[in-house]
C-alpha cells in the first residue's frame, strides 16, 4: 500500500499543487508562456536521484539532475531497520535535492520511495524526519506502482517489431519483471506507451543479495548460488505470465546500474558515457562473454574498471547474479540496456496529467535529453 502524497503531488514546499488531467489547456493557448519545470525525484535503497525537466516536442529534455550513492539499505536484511549513518547520509542528499528544486523552481513534482523504506520498520519515521529537515514529503510507493512507473520511463527503447518485451528493473532492495505490449503515443501525444500483460516484484536487489553473498568476494560457485536463489523466485511468474512460447519474438529490457555497467564492459569506455549506453544492444552470447569477463575479476580489479569503481565493486555480480537468474527463464537472444526508468516515468506521467502534448508533434523516441549522472 502506498503511503504519503497522492500521485502527482508536489511533496515540497513552494511547488504549486497538483493539477487534475487536462489542467494546462489555458497554457497551451499562450505559446509566449514559459513552459514550466517538472521534477522526480526516485530515493531507492541504493541511490538518491533527481531529475528536473521541460516538455519538449513530443517528449521533454531534462535541465538538471543529480545522483549520489547513498546506500539507504544498508544493514536493512539484518536489522529491519534503517540505521543512522544511513538515514544521515540520505538527508543530505536530499537536501541537495530540495536546493535544486528550489532554484529551478520547479511547479509539479512527484518525489518517491521504494523498497528500503517500504521494508524498514522506522521508514515512516524516517519520512517523517526528511520532511521535517528538508520540507521534502516522500511518497512511499507499491512496487505495483514502481514496475509501472519503470515501463511508462523505459517504453520508447522497445523495438516496435517484436510482439513483446520482458522489461526488467534491478534496484537495491527489489527488482521487477514486467511482460509488456509497447504500444503508439497516448490519446493526447507524447512518448510511446505500453499494456502491461504481466508482472512481478522480487523481495531482492543488489543491495540485499551483495550483503548475504558477499558481494566482494565472488566465485563461480557462490555466484550461481546466487543466481539458483533468484531464479526460485521468478519461477511462478515464468509459468503462469505463460511466456515460454513468445520468447523466440521477444527481447528484453533492461534498467539498472548492473546492465549500463555490463554496457559499459562490453564497449570497453574509458569512462562512463550515456550517450553511448542509452540505447545499445546486446546480444545473448555476449552478455556471457561479459559476465565470464566480470568473474574473472578480483574485488580490486573491479575498483579500478572505469565503468564500475569503488562504489560498485561489491554490488555489480550481485546484479549480474539476479539477470542470470531472468535470463535463465527467459532466455531471449536480445537485451537493449536503458539508462533510463522510475524518474522518466514519473515525469511522463506529471506531463500527461497536464496535457503538455495535446498538439501534433514529431516523435523522437531516443531523445529524452539528459545528459547528466549515469543510472
Amino acid at each position: 500500500m502506498a503511503h504519503g502524497p497522492p500521485s502527482g503531488s508536489p511533496g515540497v514546499s513552494g511547488v504549486q499543487p497538483a493539477t487534475a488531467a487536462g489542467a494546462g489547456d489555458d497554457r497551451a493557448r499562450q505559446p509566449h508562456r514559459p513552459r514550466r519545470l517538472y521534477a522526480a525525484l526516485d530515493l531507492g535503497t541504493n541511490n538518491c536521484r533527481l531529475l528536473v525537466a521541460k516538455p519538449e516536442g513530443a517528449s521533454f529534455r531534462v535541465v538538471d539532475a543529480f545522483s549520489r550513492i547513498v546506500r539507504l539499505g544498508e544493514g536493512l536484511g539484518q536489522t529491519g531497520r534503517l540505521s543512522d549513518a544511513a538515514m544521515d547520509r540520505a538527508v543530505e542528499a536530499l537536501k541537495v535535492c530540495r536546493m535544486k528544486l528550489r532554484d529551478r523552481q520547479v511547479a509539479r513534482a512527484r518525489l518517491i520511495a521504494t523498497e528500503a523504506c517500504r521494508q524498514a520498520s522506522n521508514g515512516e519515521e524516517f519520512i517523517r524526519r526528511v520532511k521535517d529537515e528538508t520540507g521534502l514529503a516522500l511518497e512511499i510507493v507499491d512496487r505495483h506502482t514502481e514496475a509501472q512507473l519503470a515501463a511508462q520511463g523505459c517504453v520508447p527503447l522497445a523495438d516496435p517489431k517484436a510482439r513483446g518485451v520482458i522489461l526488467f528493473d534491478i534496484g537495491g532492495g527489489s527488482s521487477e519483471l514486467v511482460w509488456l505490449l509497447p504500444r503508439g503515443p497516448g490519446r493526447n501525444g507524447g512518448p510511446p506507451t505500453a499494456e502491461i500483460l504481466g508482472w512481478t516484484s522480487l523481495p531482492v536487489g543488489v543491495v540485499t543479495l551483495a550483503e548475504r553473498h558477499d558481494g566482494k568476494h565472488v566465485t563461480r560457485e557462490s555466484f550461481d548460488r546466487m543466481v539458483d536463489e533468484v531464479a526460485a523466485m521468478i519461477e511462478p511468474f515464468a509459468h503462469r505470465a505463460a511466456i515460454q512460447g513468445q520468447i523466440e519474438h521477444l527481447h528484453m529490457l533492461g534498467t539498472s546500474g548492473t546492465v549500463t555497467t555490463l554496457a559499459g564492459v562490453h564497449l570497453g569506455l574509458p569512462k562512463y558515457d550515456r550517450r553511448r549506453v542509452d540505447g545499445a544492444w546486446l546480444g545473448a552470447n555476449e552478455v556471457d562473454v561479459i559476465l565470464d569477463q566480470l568473474l574473472a575479476m578480483t574485488y580490486e580489479d573491479r575498483i579500478a574498471h572505469p565503468c564500475i569503481g569503488a562504489e560498485r565493486a561489491d554490488l555489480v555480480l550481485a546484479g549480474c547474479a539476479i539477470l542470470e537468474g531472468m535470463r535463465r527463464h527467459f532466455p531471449c537472444q536480445r537485451l537493449r540496456v536503458a539508462d533510463r526508468g522510475l524518474r522518466e516515468g514519473i515525469l511522463v506521467g506529471l506531463m500527461r496529467q497536464d496535457g503538455v502534448w495535446r498538439r501534433p508533434f514529431h516523435h523522437r523516441p531516443h531523445d529524452s535529453g539528459y545528459q547528466g549522472e549515469r543510472r
